[in-house]
């Protein structure tokens, strides 16, 4: 979970590069294996370990070794977390568009009243 602005940065870096994202996209649709989340890639086996760690710290997953095959899962809970600081600016946003429009209506209907604004 994240509760440090530290975490929220490490998730959104992770989730800046696109091969990270098309595993995530894919870990969306259940578990997978290091081989599987390579397979549509064009990089070395070594490579996706490497994006996965990244993935790791940042939180966005987690993976449990079982005899030689390594399985990764999406947290969903770190999703929720990115999700939630999302929707705090976009309420936000969403306020001060609303009070911009009752505004700008206001002076409209002043202007075509005739009165001065």
């Amino acid at each position: 979970m994240l509760h440090q602005p530290d975490q929220l940065d490490l998730m959104f870096q992770a989730l800046a590069d696109p091969n990270r994202r098309q595993m995530v996209q894919r870990l969306c649709e259940g578990p997978a294996s290091v081989s599987e989340l390579a397979r549509p890639l064009e990089m070395t086996l070594s490579a996706v370990v490497q994006h996965l760690s990244v993935l790791e710290a940042a939180g966005l997953v987690r993976s449990q070794k079982i005899g030689r095959v390594r399985t990764c899962r999406l947290d969903t809970q770190a999703l929720r977390a990115a999700e939630g600081w999302i929707s705090e600016r976009r309420a936000l946003w969403e306020r001060r568009f609303d009070r911009l429009g009752a505004l700008l209506a206001e002076q409209d209907g002043t202007l075509e009243t005739g009165e001065k604004a």
